[in-house]
């Protein structure tokens, strides 16, 4: 969940910082281009007033006109701006440098435009904005007024580069607060999904393990958010009702198998005692033995899930293969004598497992796997390594199941309706399950080709953590 939440964070989070950093970085470029423009303004401005002293009179003119070459040149030489004022017809009363050249009435340049907007008796409109990239002059003119008319224009023509590189300059300190803003709310972000999650993740955690069948599990409601650790409160009072009514459940079907034998096996006593009483052959009676002693059977294998579900594990590294191959053994007798072959390969693998439990759970399986194969087949035991786990694969050549019932196969009492006339209660695969669920393990069920059924049994090899 980390890893989607915090891309979204750090997503919003850029975005604020661009919405910010944008408009930032185009005032500090307007407001470096504003002052270079206010300093050309005040600079025409003064070369108009003196300008607007020059004459055609002899003498006069030639000595003002000097004054303000002499200003002109002295300003260019400094500053290294082009400046000039021009006549209105396009001749030059004084400039620097001497190369600088009024455009003709048909130019469209910026130059030619800001002169002809001086003509009018107003001051040129701000020059476009310059950004970094542009290496285009900035351009400023002002009227020289004498007697109410406009007489004359002075242009200056300013090279760029400098104000370039303040703003520049500038947008280089935005960008580097702005990273430094950036990588501090990542921090943040970090520590706050750290803080509202840990508390997701210890009731993921502790919901996987009660799934896997470890009640005790109960989530710390420690730090986080109010609404988590109230959620975490209720999840473990939610754990603990639901573990008290399995308690409750798995008591009363112990109890109630417990106190159903001993009236059971005093009726079957007493069956059998009629039984003397009647004719040899009897088939009612022979009935009667046969469902009592079915019923016993359920009562059980009641008590015995009753009891596996409620056993603690005692794990140990065990011989998974010695203890397979001894089950193998003990149960070829059984069946060699239904006409069946059971082969088993049992290398030498270890696992954490109870023996006892594990063993349990195999008997159930080999005794399904032989219970369904037919005559003259074969169910094979194997016994491998993978990575993690060690695997009991048991495969048998019977009739198999449909996909269908693959999904209900390890219910409680389930059956299916194609084998109702073998003997058993549905409830031998339910009590392996619960078995192996006490040990961190597991039990899966397949289609064996190109008949049959395939039951994996796995173990852990490493420690389970409780």
């Amino acid at each position: 969940m980390r890893t989607r939440l915090l891309p979204l964070l750090i997503i919003l989070m850029a975005a604020v910082l661009l919405a910010l950093g944008i408009p930032l970085a185009a005032s500090v470029a307007a407001a470096q281009q504003q002052r270079v423009v206010v300093d050309r303004i005040d600079d025409t401005a003064r070369f108009a007033a003196l300008a607007q002293y020059v004459t055609d009179t002899a003498g006069g003119a030639n000595e003002r006109q000097e004054t303000l070459s002499s200003e002109l040149a002295s300003y260019h030489e400094v500053y290294g701006i082009s400046a000039g004022v021009f006549y209105r017809n396009g001749t030059d009363m004084a400039k620097a440098p001497a190369s600088l050249v009024l455009p003709g009435e048909n130019d469209t340049g910026e130059v030619r435009a800001a002169f002809d907007e001086a003509l009018t008796g107003r001051r040129s409109h701000d020059p476009k904005q310059v950004w970094p990239w542009q290496r285009h002059s900035l351009v400023v003119a002002s009227p020289v007024i004498r007697d109410g008319d406009v007489v004359a224009v002075v242009l200056t023509d300013s090279p760029t580069g400098p104000m370039r590189s303040r703003i520049l300059h500038g947008w280089l300190v935005i960008g580097a607060g702005e990273i430094a803003a950036m990588l501090l709310a990542v921090g943040a972000a970090l520590r706050l999904t750290g803080w509202v999650l840990r508390p997701v993740r210890v009731l993921d955690a502790t919901t996987h393990a009660i799934a896997s069948g470890r009640l005790k599990s109960r989530v710390a409601a420690a730090g986080g958010p109010p609404e988590l650790r109230r959620l975490a409160h209720a999840f473990n009072e939610m754990a603990d009702n639901v573990e008290d009514v399995l308690e409750q459940q798995r008591a009363f079907v112990a109890d109630a198998s417990h106190q159903l034998r001993n009236p059971l096996a005093a009726l079957l006593l007493r069956i059998e005692l009629l039984a003397f009483e009647l004719p040899e052959g009897n088939q009612e009676i022979a009935s009667v033995q046969a469902e009592g002693k079915r019923l016993a059977q359920v009562l059980d294998d009641l008590l015995d899930l009753a009891l596996a579900e409620h056993t603690e594990a005692t794990m140990s590294i065990t011989d998974i293969g010695a203890l397979t191959a001894e089950r193998v053994a003990a149960w070829t007798p059984t069946a060699e004598a239904k006409g069946v072959r059971l082969v088993g390969d049992c290398p030498a693998t270890t696992a954490w497992a109870d023996p006892v439990t594990l063993s349990s759970a195999l008997d159930a399986v080999i005794d399904n796997a032989v219970k369904f194969t037919p005559k003259d087949e074969t169910v094979e035991v194997t016994v491998a390594a993978n990575g993690g786990t060690s695997t009991v694969v048991v495969t048998d050549r019977g009739p198999g199941l449909t996909d269908e019932e693959l999904t209900r196969v390890g219910d409680r009492f389930w059956r299916s309706g194609r084998h109702q006339n073998i003997k058993g209660s549905g409830l031998g695969l339910s009590i392996s399950r619960a078995l192996l669920a006490a040990g961190d393990g597991s039990i899966t069920y397949d289609h064996h080709e190109p008949h049959g059924l395939k039951v994996t049994v796995t173990v852990p090899r490493s420690r389970p953590l409780r």
